[in-house]
């Protein structure tokens, strides 16, 4: 069985869509793991790692009030860092990363407290919009075990909704290559 992120690219290459990353406490391991697979240039147009919070605004226009108000560790933010990365980078799809690795508590939100984005496509005509999902993660262990869960996460998260837009053709290609199951 292929890892996730090798999925991820499959299913990107096969539909000829597109992904951006934006990252904060992952700084830039979302982005090294997705280069990590063969033939990603087709379809990783790049990353933004804004790891200060005027960046978030600046790079990725996250609201600033936003940011005043409630901090750079948020669902909010999460998931407009990935429609501000998808937009500045042309990407039919954006994810991002933001929380607190540790070792202190951030923004009033303890260590291990991580939110992860996808924005996707709308499918105009269709009536569907997919916009985006967000998920909020209580992640336990030390720094580099919450920054890596953090990755394997919002890579999950990505491949849950591209799995779920299957096309039949696309199903039919898995279908052909799994030897017709």
């Amino acid at each position: 069985m292929s890892s996730p992120v090798t999925e991820v690219v499959r299913l990107l290459t096969v539909r000829g869509e597109s992904l951006a990353v934006a990252e904060s406490l992952t700084g830039g391991l979302v982005a090294a793991e997705i280069t990590t697979v063969p033939g990603a240039s087709k379809v990783f147009r790049g990353s933004v790692t804004a790891y200060a919070t005027d960046l978030k605004h600046e790079l990725l226009g996250v609201d600033a009030t936003l940011l005043a108000e409630r901090g750079a560790v948020d669902p909010q933010v999460a998931a407009q860092m990935a429609a501000g990365v998808r937009k500045a980078l042309g990407a039919d799809w954006g994810i991002a990363t933001t929380g607190v690795a540790g070792p202190d508590p951030q923004d009033g939100q303890p260590v291990g407290t991580v939110f992860v984005a996808v924005d996707g496509p709308s499918e105009a005509g269709k009536g569907a919009v997919h916009g985006g999902k967000t998920a909020s993660l209580r992640l336990n262990g030390s720094r580099a075990e919450i920054r890596m869960e953090s990755v394997r996460s919002v890579l999950a998260l990505l491949l849950q909704r591209l799995a779920s837009e299957q096309t039949g053709n696309e199903r039919a290609q898995d279908t052909e290559r799994n030897g017709g199951f």
